[in-house]
């Protein structure tokens, strides 16, 4: 497969070069009109960094920060060196020597005063390398600690919203893509603030240098004290005004970046919004300008007239946000326009939808769902559709939760398509011990019995969760028997969630592997219709369709013998006999299961011919009623003995056999011989037969 390649754009070329090209200004001499250009590129970098980091409205807008500041930064230290070369080599021509920028930072800028621009200098430096850049950096430092610590967390609340049905699956996928990069972000930033001060002492020592080095140069080349020390003094100078000045903007704005990210808006607004949009502390604080005006010596005219910009400021303020109000109540405001009324039709089409899955609780649950309360059902849930779709290979639609008052406080209900499935109940306070062998002692509490499995239980307090598991007892708490009532309801009916657009998915997903299988089979051999049919068929008996390659290549072969969905649903579980082998397979590679006797093969045949022609074959309801007791007390030693209930039988028969105990043995599998797998050794537990009927 080609790999598209990207056009190349000119930024892609330019930009390398120019970093290059910085780099090489360290080692190769620069005219001093060239060094004029990248001087007051210096200084236009810095003000749009500056300015950028000003209007951004989140961080990760500005996501190439710590990159800029390098490049800035490195910009930087290359001009401190070739400027540190013309003023050493060629200082003693005159203040001109390294460009008339940096000559005018060291006349103009200090109107000439030499000991005026070291002072201003020293306290600039001061400034960025004990106040700006320390600060930034600390700040950086903790929020990169803090996002990477907080990542775990957010991305439970991204897959729970997800598992809700809140939030869609492009979204999700966004949502956690932008974690990474606010993540990496702030962890680039901590080492950003590194490149900061290190240049801020690198100024200091390149500006000592340059001064120290410039005089002893001057002196040796025949300048007295005084000229040396005036011509050296403007140069440096100069040069250290003109690098610090831009090291100063990068430094605030890598503070600006690093503490905004709170804010949400830019600065400007943010500054104007929650500073001036409070009418009764900047009220307050006119007055208090208004009250030193009139202390004896304070300038009344300075304080005047800033209590009265403020004044006029905050009413301003207060009338715009006053008519935002009223514009947002005479059209809407929320999003989409959800809170203006709606229309009878809009009403009646509101109540058509239904939600796939939906779980409904009681108000005593909603602790058990809200993860800000510590609940962590909707992390049980994400992980229930995972687990689901391994098993079964499938994708479950979203879990919809919400609370229903009509339930009882402990109630809780699943509903499919607005049709209840399932529903159960806990206890305010209480954790379930569920007793799994029948036989533990009692305990202290309210007898009732699991919603799940139906097996016996108790309702008891937590103080005695210990000594109940000392007793042999299963102890769940309220998230766990939500999930683990959801999971079996799920897999249960599994086969109602499967339509034409679920299976429309699982082909997207395998043709992008296998797209000639999918483009021939579905609709050219079988329409999709059959093929919901077929996955549907073997869904419902907790067969997986994961391995939909072998499903389809399957039907493309059999759709020549027959085209009835029954048979081949059949055709295809044998196509499967591993996957369903390796269900009941023990570590001894033994398959514990029960048989037909021939006598009960015999009635169960004749019955299906009698059916074919029409003459009757309905089976005795005393031998039904037989066999299925006899079924559910086989089912018992199964468990007894660890193992999966299973009955093989005839393939001719395993349709017949698994219609009679289908809906009264859920519990118990049915396979045929041909669905085993010949390396697998075939453990009889017990043979039901005619004979089991009284």
């Amino acid at each position: 497969m080609q790999v598209p390649v990207k056009p190349v754009s000119r930024w892609d070329v330019v930009v390398p070069l120019g970093i290059i090209g910085t780099v090489l200004m360290m080692v190769l001499p620069v005219p001093a009109a060239l060094l004029d250009v990248l001087l007051s590129f210096s200084v236009a970098l810095a003000v749009g960094i500056f300015l950028t980091a000003l209007f951004i409205e989140e961080a990760l807008e500005f996501s190439a920060f710590p990159a800029f500041v390098l490049i800035a930064t490195l910009l930087r230290l290359s001009l401190n060196v070739a400027t540190t070369r013309r003023i050493l080599l060629h200082g003693a021509e005159g203040p001109s020597a390294a460009g008339h920028v940096v000559e005018a930072f060291g006349r103009f800028v200090v109107e000439g005063n030499i000991l005026v621009g070291l002072v201003v200098f020293l306290i600039l430096a001061v400034i960025n390398f004990v106040v700006i850049t320390k600060g930034a950096g600390r700040v950086a430092e903790v929020a990169a600690r803090f996002t990477l610590d907080a990542m775990p967390g957010k991305q439970m609340a991204i897959d729970a919203e997800l598992a809700s049905g809140t939030m869609d699956a492009d979204t999700a996928r966004r949502r956690r893509k932008d974690l990474e990069r606010e993540a990496d972000f702030f962890g680039a930033m901590d080492g950003a603030s590194k490149f900061v001060h290190g240049d801020a002492i690198a100024g200091l020592l390149i500006a000592a240098i340059n001064l120290i080095g410039g005089l002893l140069l001057g002196l040796s080349s025949g300048m007295d004290i005084a000229q040396a020390g005036e011509t050296f003094s403007v140069l440096s100078v100069g040069d250290a005004l003109s690098t610090q000045i831009p090291a100063l903007l990068i430094s605030s704005a890598a503070g600006i970046v690093v503490t905004r990210s709170a804010t949400r808006e830019p600065l400007g607004r943010a500054f104007a919004g929650q500073l001036l949009g409070r009418q009764r502390p900047v009220m307050m604080t006119a007055g208090i300008m208004t009250l030193l005006a009139a202390v004896p010596g304070m300038p009344a005219f300075p304080c005047l007239l800033l209590a009265g910009a403020l004044v006029l400021a905050s009413r301003a303020l207060s009338r715009k946000e006053a008519a935002a109000a009223v514009a947002g109540t005479a059209t809407t405001g929320l999003p989409g326009g959800l809170d203006r009324k709606r229309t009878p039709n809009e009403e009646v089409e509101a109540a058509l939808g239904l939600e796939t899955l939906t779980l409904e609780v009681g108000y005593e649950l909603v602790g058990v769902v809200d993860s800000t309360r510590g609940g962590t059902l909707l992390d049980r849930v994400a992980s229930l559709r995972q687990q689901l779709a391994r098993e079964l290979g499938i994708v479950m639609p979203p879990v919809h939760v919400g609370d229903n008052l009509q339930l009882k406080p402990g109630g809780y209900r699943l509903l499919v398509l607005g049709t209840e499935i399932g529903h159960g109940h806990c206890r305010a306070g209480r954790l379930l011990a569920v007793d799994p062998s029948g036989m533990s002692p009692a305990l202290d509490g309210e007898r009732t019995t699991d919603p799940t499995f139906g097996m016996p239980a108790w309702w008891i307090v937590a103080r005695d969760k210990e000594l109940a598991e000392a007793l042999g007892y299963t102890v769940v708490d309220h998230a766990t028997i939500l999930a683990t009532h959801l999971g079996e309801l799920l897999r249960a009916n599994a086969h109602r969630l499967l339509g034409r657009q679920e299976v429309q998915h699982l082909l997207e997903v395998l043709g992008r592997t296998a797209p000639k299988l999918v483009d021939d089979v579905v609709p050219g051999i079988i329409p999709l219709g059959d093929l919901v049919r077929v996955l549907r068929n073997l869904v419902k008996e907790s067969v997986s369709v994961r391995d939909l390659r072998t499903i389809l290549e399957s039907l493309a072969e059999f759709s020549a013998q027959t085209k009835d969905v029954e048979q081949l649903s059949e055709l295809v579980r044998e196509r499967l006999s591993l996957q369903i082998t390796a269900r009941f397979r023990g570590a001894d590679n033994q398959v514990p299961a029960m048989t037909l006797e021939p006598a009960l093969e015999d009635v169960l045949r004749r019955s299906l011919r009698d059916i074919a022609a029409g003459t009757g074959g309905a089976l005795d309801p005393a031998m039904l009623r037989g066999l299925v007791t006899n079924a559910e007390r086989a089912v018992g030693t199964f468990h007894a003995q660890g193992a999966t209930p299973l009955l093989v039988t005839p393939p001719d028969l395993r349709r017949y056999v698994r219609a009679i105990f289908e809906w009264r043995v859920q519990q118990l599998s049915v396979v045929s011989f041909r669905e085993i797998e010949p390396t697998a050794q075939l453990r009889v537990i017990e043979r039901l037969g005619p004979s089991h009927a009284p």
